[in-house]
């Protein structure tokens, strides 16, 4: 059997940068080099592409010294150019860009990938987008009938007429102010009094032009892992129990004592059921296919609210997506084998579609 041409895409232009060469280190160690012959292309982050010229190493850093690239389309397919001496350096079948936030998992790759006709693992262009920002999501769970946060919405030119005192007192305190466009807790602050809301919101700014001030659930963190095309499934569920006041980016990839999982999550297994629907309505009402992590809150009284979903989520060897599978009893190696058979069949069945009116 001829091995597949698999292209791993990892970096980006994102304040996520660091936790994707993570991401993609543990995939490298994991994938079987007998049935895929392994290209690395790292993307700097000024949004130059690279092939890496030795994948033995581990941690699939960017040097100088690498092959800049362009992607090519081919008539079959797609390649990779030289994009010094405009040579062909080499064919894809598949790509797995494990890229996370912005230009990575907001459909800005995906839809360049879909322009040059590549298949690739994850979800598809407008599911990516939607799935991004945070309010565009809320609004088509809510129109699903999945439990939402209350929040509100603020937009950069709007900022110079927020009224801290309207909101704190719809929402309550304390309130949560985050990035709509953001992963990874990145730029997420909690805020106790109302006074500390604008820096919060100026804060939230620096990463993206409109911003999230959510009310504050008590409960527990939930996460389900999604895979699959037009059927997916869900995984059994895990339990996050942050060791701080919330589920920071330093919590999640700096401390090693940040959190604590349980896996599987120790509730009802009604509310599994329950949580686990929710979690796969969720995924598909936005049109995500191939793989998802959807996140919810888990309230004292049995009842839920969705938080988010992760449309690339962290994809070491320990987090919370490939372990929730792993207990699941799909091993790290053989999950990455599904969502490649995944991507190539979805490829397959939109070629079969017309692109012409006759």
């Amino acid at each position: 059997m001829n091995k597949i041409n698999l292209g791993i895409i990892f970096g980006g232009k994102s304040a996520e940068h660091e936790i994707s060469l993570r991401s993609a280190a543990s995939m490298l160690n994991a994938v079987n080099r007998e049935k895929y012959n392994i290209h690395l292309i790292g993307i700097s982050r000024d949004g130059k592409w690279y092939l890496k010229k030795d994948i033995s190493s581990p941690t699939p850093l960017l040097a100088q010294n690498q092959t800049e690239i362009i992607l090519k389309k081919e008539s079959e397919g797609s390649s990779l150019i030289d994009a010094n001496g405009k040579k062909d350096l080499l064919s894809l079948d598949v790509v797995f860009p494990i890229m996370h936030g912005s230009y990575g998992e907001d459909g800005t790759i995906q839809g360049f990938l879909k322009a040059v006709d590549l298949p690739f693992v994850g979800v598809d262009l407008m599911a990516s987008a939607v799935g991004m920002d945070k309010d565009m999501s809320k609004r088509i769970w809510r129109d699903a009938g999945i439990p939402i946060a209350r929040y509100h919405c603020i937009r950069r030119a709007e900022r110079q007429n927020v009224d801290s005192q309207l909101i704190c007192k719809d929402l309550g305190l304390p309130v949560f102010v985050k990035p709509a466009n953001a992963g990874s807790s990145v730029g997420v602050k909690k805020v106790n009094s109302e006074k500390d809301l604008l820096a919060a919101i100026d804060h939230a700014l620096l990463y993206d032009h409109k911003v999230l001030i959510e009310e504050a659930i008590i409960g527990i963190e939930i996460e389900c892992a999604i895979l699959g095309n037009e059927y997916p499934r869900a995984s059994v569920l895990g339990e996050i129990i942050p060791q701080s006041e919330f589920y920071s980016y330093e919590a999640k990839y700096l401390d090693d004592h940040g959190a604590v999982m349980h896996i599987p999550a120790e509730i009802q297994a009604e509310t599994v059921h329950q949580i686990q629907a929710a979690a796969i309505l969720a995924f598909k009402s936005i049109g995500a296919e191939g793989l998802s992590r959807v996140d919810f809150f888990l309230k004292p009284d049995g009842s839920y609210v969705i938080n988010e979903i992760n449309t690339m989520p962290g994809f070491t060897e320990i987090s919370m997506y490939p372990k929730l599978w792993e207990h699941t009893g799909i091993s790290y190696s053989n999950l990455i084998d599904q969502l490649i058979t995944l991507a190539l069949e979805r490829h397959q069945r939109d070629k079969n579609l017309k692109t012409s009116f006759d």
